[in-house]
C-alpha cells in the first residue's frame, strides 16, 4: 500500500504530528476539500515548498528537479506548442531514448496525463518540481516566445550603419519566420542576447552542428547538437542577414547587421570562415545598454584610481592599455573619454568599430576597403586641431610613429596595443619600430589589463584550501592562513554557473624617470618590473589577489586569467 504523504513529511521530519493533525482537521472543515499540500504550505505556512514536492515525487516514485538550477532547452521546449503546455501545466525537459522526460507539479490526474501521451505521441517520463517553479517558467517560456516573435519582425526589416542605414534588400522569401532555419537563427540569436552573450560561435565536424555562447569571457555550450545536414542552411540564413555572398564559399566573409530590441539598437559582427568541415560562423554581439561608462565601476582600486585619473587628464602625453582580445580595453577607453569630456576640448576617436556613440566627441570609423586605415585617418585627424585623440589600436609601425609624434606635439593620445603586460608594451613599440628616445618623451603610463569573472553574490561559499592546493596556486600556506575564499556553487541567478558579470585587474605603469632612463639603456623587462614594483606597481597576479581576499572572484578564476610569479 502506498504510503500516505503525510507519513512521508512525518518520517522525513518536515513536519511534526500536532502539525499534521491540525493540517487535517482543516482539511475536512473546509467546504471544498481542500488539498493537504496547499493547507500545510500557503494556510499553515509549516512545511516549505521543496519538502512538499520532495515528499510527493517519493510517494509517487518519481524524480524530484530543481528547475531554477537547470538551464531550459529552447530546442526542445520550441518542438511543441504553447497552448499545450499551458493546458497540461508541463515543460518539455528532453527527450531520451525517444522518451520525452517533461517537468509536472501534480502526479494525481492520470488521465490527463495519458491524454498528453495520446496527443503528443510520444511515450511519457513525468519529473517532479515545485508548483511556483513550473508556473514561473511557464511565464518565462511565454516572454521568451513573444520577444522571438517580436525579433522575427525586425529581422524582415534589418538595416544596417553603412549607406545612410538604408534598408537592406533581402530575399523574402528567407525572410519567411515560418521556416524552422529562420525560427531556429531568431531563437539562438534572441537567447545570446538575453543571456548577455558577447560571442555566438556556430561550429562544426564530421557529422553535427555546435552552437556555443561566450558569456563572462568563457564559452558555453547551450544547446544539443544539430545534424551538419542543416549547417548550409544556417550560414545562409546568417549570409542574407549580414547582406553576404550567398555563392561565396571558399573565402572568409566580414560582415554585419543591426536589430532594435526590447527599446534598444543591438549591433551584431558576422565573420564567416571556411574549414575543411563546411564554413564556420562566429557573430559578436555589441549590446551598447551594457556600457557602464565610469573609471568606478572598471574594478580600479583606490590608490591605482586616483593615479590613473590624474594621468588621463594630463594636457599632452600617450596613455597605452595593453591586453588580450576581449579584456576590456576599448571600455577603458570610452570611460576615459567620458571621465574627461568637456565643452573646452575637441576629442576625435578613430575606431575599428565604433562601439559606442559618445557625447561631444567625433568619432571616425575605419574602413580599410575604401583606403581609411588608422594610420591614415590619424593624419587627418591632425589637421582638425585636436585636443584630445583616441586610436582604437596600434597596429603597425606607421600608426605607432604618427601616434607617438602626435603626444609629442602638444597631443593628450589613448590607445591600446596587443601584449601580455606593461613592462611588456616597451619590446613591443621597439619591435614596431619606434625609437625609445621618442616614445619614452610621449609616454605617461602604460595600463595592462584583464577581465575575471566576479562571484555570483548568491550563491557563493566559503571554501577551504589544502596547503598543497595554495601552494600549486602559488600562495604560501603560512601568508594566506587567515584569508577567507570563496567559490560559486550555482543558482538560477547565474544560469547555475557560480558567476554573474565580469570586473577588471589592472597593472598601471607609471613611467617614472628612472623607468625611462633604463628603457634609454636597454634594460630588460624583468629589470624594468623589479624597479616599478618598488616604485608602487602591483602586477596583474597582485591586483588580482585584492578582490580574492575581498571575496570579489575566486582563486580558481584568478588561475584561470593569470599565472603565479611567487607569492602574492
Amino acid at each position: 500500500m502506498k504510503e500516505r504523504i503525510g507519513e512521508i513529511l512525518l518520517r522525513r521530519k518536515s513536519l511534526d504530528k500536532k502539525g499534521l493533525e491540525d493540517a487535517l482537521k482543516m482539511q475536512s472543515a473546509s467546504e471544498q476539500k481542500k488539498r493537504l499540500g496547499d493547507i500545510l504550505i500557503d494556510d499553515m505556512g509549516i512545511v516549505s515548498q521543496e519538502a512538499f514536492y520532495r515528499a510527493l515525487a517519493e510517494q509517487f516514485g518519481l524524480e524530484y528537479i530543481e528547475i531554477e538550477k537547470i538551464p531550459l532547452d529552447m530546442q526542445v521546449i520550441n518542438a511543441f506548442p504553447f497552448e499545450i503546455m499551458l493546458r497540461y501545466k508541463f515543460i518539455p525537459h528532453k527527450n531520451t531514448d525517444n522518451t520525452l522526460s517533461h517537468i509536472i507539479f501534480d502526479p494525481t490526474p492520470l488521465d490527463m496525463l495519458d491524454e498528453l501521451e495520446l496527443y503528443l505521441k510520444t511515450p511519457l517520463k513525468p519529473v517532479l518540481a515545485k508548483k511556483e517553479a513550473v508556473l514561473k517558467t511557464l511565464d518565462k517560456i511565454a516572454d521568451l516566445k513573444a520577444e522571438i516573435e517580436k525579433i522575427s519582425e525586425d529581422f524582415s526589416t534589418k538595416i544596417t550603419e553603412e549607406d545612410n542605414l538604408e534598408e537592406q534588400t533581402a530575399d523574402r522569401h528567407l525572410a519567411d519566420t515560418s521556416q524552422p532555419i529562420i525560427r531556429l537563427i531568431n531563437s539562438i540569436i534572441f537567447n545570446a542576447v538575453r543571456k548577455t552573450a558577447s560571442d555566438i560561435h556556430i561550429e562544426s565536424d564530421n557529422t553535427r552542428v555546435i552552437i556555443k555562447y561566450r558569456i563572462d569571457g568563457v564559452l558555453q555550450k547551450v544547446m544539443d547538437d544539430i545534424d551538419k545536414a542543416y549547417l548550409g542552411s544556417m550560414i545562409s540564413r546568417i549570409k542574407v542577414m549580414a547582406e553576404l555572398n550567398l555563392a561565396e564559399k571558399r573565402n572568409p566573409q566580414d560582415g554585419r547587421f543591426r536589430i532594435h530590441f526590447s527599446g534598444r539598437n543591438i549591433d551584431f559582427r558576422v565573420s564567416i570562415l571556411p574549414t575543411m568541415h563546411g564554413e564556420v560562423c562566429v557573430i559578436r554581439i555589441l549590446d551598447k545598454s551594457y556600457f557602464d561608462l565610469s573609471l568606478d565601476n572598471l574594478g580600479f582600486d583606490g590608490p591605482n584610481l586616483e593615479k590613473f585619473e590624474r594621468i588621463v587628464r594630463q594636457p599632452y602625453g600617450m596613455v597605452l592599455v595593453t591586453g588580450p582580445t576581449g579584456s576590456g580595453k576599448t571600455t577603458t577607453l570610452y570611460s576615459v573619454i567620458n571621465q574627461i569630456n568637456s565643452e573646452e576640448d575637441k576629442i576625435i576617436t578613430i575606431e575599428d568599430p565604433i562601439e559606442y556613440l559618445l557625447f561631444n566627441t567625433t568619432q571616425i570609423p575605419v574602413n580599410e576597403k575604401k583606403g581609411l586605415t588608422f594610420a591614415k585617418g590619424l593624419r587627418s585627424i591632425l589637421r582638425h586641431d585636436p585636443d584630445k585623440i583616441m586610436v582604437g589600436e596600434i597596429r603597425d609601425t606607421e600608426t605607432a610613429n604618427i601616434a607617438v609624434q602626435s603626444a609629442l606635439t602638444g597631443h593628450m593620445v589613448y590607445t591600446t596595443i596587443h601584449a601580455n603586460n606593461a613592462t611588456d608594451v616597451i619590446n613591443r613599440l621597439i619591435n614596431m619600430g619606434v625609437k625609445p628616445y621618442e616614445f619614452v618623451s610621449a609616454l605617461s603610463c602604460i595600463l595592462a589589463q584583464r577581465l575575471v569573472r566576479k562571484l555570483c553574490p548568491k550563491c557563493k561559499k566559503e571554501v577551504k584550501y589544502t596547503k598543497e592546493e595554495l601552494e600549486a596556486a602559488g600562495l604560501s600556506h603560512e601568508n594566506h592562513k587567515g584569508i577567507t575564499f570563496f567559490e560559486g556553487t550555482g543558482c538560477e541567478n547565474c544560469n547555475n554557473t557560480g558567476y554573474s558579470g565580469r570586473i577588471g585587474v589592472f597593472e598601471l605603469m607609471l613611467l617614472s624617470d628612472k623607468i625611462k632612463e633604463m628603457i634609454l639603456d636597454g634594460d630588460s623587462s624583468i629589470k624594468l618590473k623589479a624597479i616599478a614594483k618598488t616604485e608602487g606597481m602591483a602586477t596583474l597576479r597582485e591586483a588580482g589577489m585584492i578582490k580574492v581576499k575581498a571575496g570579489v572572484i575566486s582563486l580558481k578564476e584568478l588561475n584561470r586569467v593569470t599565472f603565479s610569479e611567487g607569492d602574492a
